[in-house]
């Protein structure tokens, strides 16, 4: 894990959020070895080419996933399902619910297929 990201881990000061978020970090490194990890706008992050497919904070109620739009739209019932609260491009995890893991795979897996030929950061 990048210096900055235990940076930002060191900063959480619930021992038990730190370890959920190191968890779901460390989980998307293995998961997608091939994404780079990258510290930008105070969060973790995951790219692909040098494009954006993930980034997660965390708040006093909730860690956040942000994926882009696209990606909330595509998975939005799947996002309802696991009874996530859903923002126009990020999704909040109460503390005290469970990651779901497998949707967190079918997001990440999308925009990387999604975003293979976007040469921006950002879709524009």
């Amino acid at each position: 894990m990048i210096a900055e990201f235990e940076n930002y881990l060191a900063k959480i000061d619930d021992p038990d959020q730190q370890i959920r978020v190191r968890t779901v970090l460390d989980w998307v490194q293995a998961t997608f070895p091939q994404l780079e990890q990258r510290y930008a706008w105070n969060q973790p992050m995951f790219t692909d080419h040098g494009t954006f497919i993930i980034g997660f904070s965390v708040a006093k109620p909730h860690m956040a996933f942000a994926p882009e739009g696209p990606a909330m739209v595509k998975f939005a019932d799947q996002i309802a399902a696991a009874k996530y609260h859903p923002g126009k491009k990020f999704g909040r995890i109460k503390w005290t619910q469970d990651v779901d893991y497998e949707l967190l795979r079918q997001i990440i897996a999308f925009n990387i297929a999604d975003k293979a030929d976007v040469t921006t950061f950002w879709r524009k």
